[in-house]
């Protein structure tokens, strides 16, 4: 079923694609399948336009499904506006809209992931009909190949004619991530059917001794995708871009704090103990147990209510919001804990500060964000990571401030990279509060591990960069951090 458009609307291009964004179209166009890794800021979105534009003009589809994550979904419709003549229709939660959009004249559908799976018979019915590409955005939403979500998107990557998965970090937190985002696209083919089997030989060792040929092995999943994909980081892409300085911050816990950290950490310890020795592996109720530590070290009035100190990251903020307010420069500040965002809220009311999380509808989010864009006067965004780390430019701030950081590295690198991309012209500064003696120092630690983890699995670092520098003793450094009295 290929539907005729009255006017059919120009398929070019608004605006000229910088050389490497050309070179990634070139180079996928013509695959039945396909993964852009382009670090975070190069413009993926823009590749995907320009994809998709020269799909339908040369008769390759009939129509696009972009899918992405439901706050991202009026970012896709902003972009295609600025990029492209074609207005696209959005696919919602209700179900009559869709199948009246689905039986009209249209080239773009944009969509958030769950429509998907709870339209799943319209869809199914839609992919039989016509030829439709998917353009999955920030892909790594399928990464769990036992969630819901990708059994769905396994079930129908065949009815589409070309796929295209799009992340800039596709193994930020385990290498083994990367394995349900390509079955979606070759059905298996690249890593096998078995997720265990792959998970087992990619996995961060547990401890030095297991790491023997584990850069080998991250070394070949590369190897093995290289077909398909392409990836360019800033560095390699040619793109001018100011540069990103990381500074660390090492602050002290407030008395009351100290001492709400230390009952917490000495319960750790005893429960993570079996027989005096620390068990270590990425269990969900360890990473819950040591997730109250990072509450601690952020602010106890998370995990106390009564809890009235100011916690010690708090006068180091401060004085860094201060420093960027003198200077006339806009400044997000990024917890992982809604609870933080709010309290930081009430706490910096005189600043007029925007929020942005998960506890606020998305039209909400939309206006927070319109508003730190263009209001001079609003300097600060409180912001989570998981509402806020992808696909927006938000390059008005060039300060970027983690009061804390959980065990995500996507988390991590997507946040501080909304300030960090394409149209930023300052210089960009990445602020990491850290906790003395603290969760705090090993999850910087844990953060770097899997950050050269992905450098290697993705091209960025070679072989003996990534040997001369990987170093996965977490469990030592763990035991320190929990029984800090054994310390020399």
């Amino acid at each position: 079923m290929a539907f005729k458009l009255r006017k059919p609307p120009a398929l070019s291009p608004k605006q000229d694609a910088y050389p490497y964004q050309l070179d990634a179209v070139r180079a996928v166009k013509s695959l039945p399948y396909a993964a852009i890794f382009h670090e975070q800021g190069l413009g993926k979105t823009k590749i995907a336009t320009d994809l998709m534009l020269l799909w339908l003009s040369e008769d390759v589809v009939d129509t696009v499904f972009v899918i992405a994550k439901k706050a991202l979904v009026q970012n896709w419709v902003d972009e295609l506006a600025a990029h492209a003549h074609i207005t696209p229709r959005v696919l919602s939660g209700n179900r009559r809209d869709n199948s009246v959009a689905l039986n009209s004249p249209v080239l773009v559908y944009v969509m958030n992931y769950e429509v998907i799976s709870t339209n799943l018979d319209l869809i199914r019915d839609f992919l039989a009909t016509c030829r439709v590409a998917a353009i999955l955005d920030e892909s790594q939403k399928i990464k769990n190949p036992e969630s819901n979500l990708a059994i769905c998107f396994h079930s129908l990557a065949n009815g589409f004619v070309r796929r295209i998965i799009m992340t800039g970090t596709p193994v930020a937190n385990r290498p083994y991530d990367i394995w349900s985002q390509v079955k979606f696209l070759d059905g298996g083919e690249t890593f096998g059917d078995s997720f265990s089997k792959f998970k087992d030989e990619v996995d961060l060792p547990k401890n030095p001794a297991d790491d023997s040929g584990y850069g080998a092995r991250l070394v070949d999943v590369l190897e093995r995708i290289k077909p398909f994909s392409v990836r360019e980081t800033k560095a390699s892409s040619g793109l001018e871009l100011p540069d990103k300085t990381i500074v660390t911050h090492v602050v002290e816990l407030a008395s009351q704090q100290a001492s709400i950290y230390s009952k917490y950490r000495n319960e750790m310890a005893y429960e993570m103990k079996t027989d005096g020795e620390l068990i270590i592996d990425d269990a969900e109720s360890i990473l819950k147990r040591l997730l109250r530590l990072v509450q601690c070290a952020s602010n106890p009035i998370l995990v106390d209510e009564s809890y009235k100190e100011m916690p010690g990251k708090y006068f180091k903020l401060i004085e860094l919001l201060k420093e960027n307010e003198a200077q006339s420069k806009k400044t997000i500040v990024w917890s992982g804990f809604i609870d933080n965002i709010e309290w930081l809220s009430r706490q910096l009311r005189e600043y007029k500060p925007q929020k942005l999380h998960g506890g606020i509808a998305i039209s909400e989010r939309n206006e927070s964000i319109r508003k730190f864009k263009i209001d001079d006067n609003c300097r600060i965004l409180l912001a989570t990571p998981g509402a806020a780390k992808e696909g927006l430019t938000l390059t008005v701030a060039n300060h970027a401030i983690f009061y804390d950081r959980g065990f995500s590295l996507d988390d991590y690198l997507q946040a501080q990279d909304r300030i960090h991309r394409i149209s930023q012209t300052e210089e960009c500064f990445v602020h990491n509060l850290i906790a003395k003696d603290t969760i705090d120092e090993w999850v910087d630690m844990l953060l770097n591990v899997k950050y050269q983890a992905a450098q290697l699995t993705q091209g960025d670092i070679s072989r003996k960069d990534f040997d001369a520098e990987f170093n996965c003793d977490l469990s030592e450094a763990l035991t320190q951090i929990l029984s800090p009295i054994e310390k020399s």
